[in-house]
């Protein structure tokens, strides 16, 4: 979805549409693993660990609502704008363990500009879910690309794994790299080699 022109003072209002999630349910569960795990869920050290585990998971996957606040760009500006460094904090969807890092994110922008802090936001909306790392870059840049109506979008997302670092090969340190790119971004080697070398990365 583009945004208009003649967009002007009333932001979109962004919710997460994602399912309830059943805090009671969700403690039951943590109980059920820790006794599958050989350990006492009544226990005084573990007593209070279900609810505690079952907030945090609430906290991790709960996007907090926003409004995407664009502007009408009248200098036309047609330069490249890129935030860096975004943090990103997400949980596998294949072993509910987190990962983290930075994102990177830029565009070129068309008929409007959009609010720094909202690329950030744009990041959390998809991070806070279940996730693999190279579908949440695409999230990004596709859900930019389609609100924003930009002449580009680049995303980039560097993270470590902990499913990579706590077990299996245990690569700590080890980083992930995944992009997403867009219109002219994707398609001009100039302007595509311009916001990989801003990332710090080489195109």
């Amino acid at each position: 979805m583009a945004i208009s022109a003649d967009f002007e003072s009333v932001p979109l209002h962004i919710v997460p549409g994602r399912a309830e999630i059943d805090l009671p349910a969700a403690q039951r569960a943590v109980a059920d693993l820790l006794k599958a795990l050989g350990r006492d869920p009544h226990s005084t050290h573990l007593a209070d660990t279900p609810r505690r585990v079952a907030s945090a998971y609430a906290e991790m996957l709960t996007p907090r609502e926003f409004e995407l606040t664009t502007f009408p760009n009248d200098e036309g500006y047609d330069e490249l704008v890129l935030a860096k460094d975004i943090p990103v904090q997400s949980l596998c969807e294949h072993h509910l363990l987190p990962f983290q890092g930075v994102a990177h994110v830029g565009y070129l922008p068309g008929e409007r500009i959009l609010g720094l802090s909202k690329l950030a936001r744009v990041v959390e909306l998809f991070a806070r879910d279940f996730q693999v790392q190279e579908r949440l870059t695409k999230q990004v840049a596709d859900w930019l690309q389609d609100h924003l109506d930009p002449k580009g979008v680049g995303v980039v997302i560097e993270a470590e794994h902990q499913c990579m670092s706590l077990r299996g090969v245990r690569a700590v340190g080890s980083r992930t790299v995944t992009s997403a790119l867009h219109g002219t971004l994707r398609e001009n080697p100039s302007s595509r080699q311009e916001f990989f070398a801003l990332t710090g990365l080489t195109p």
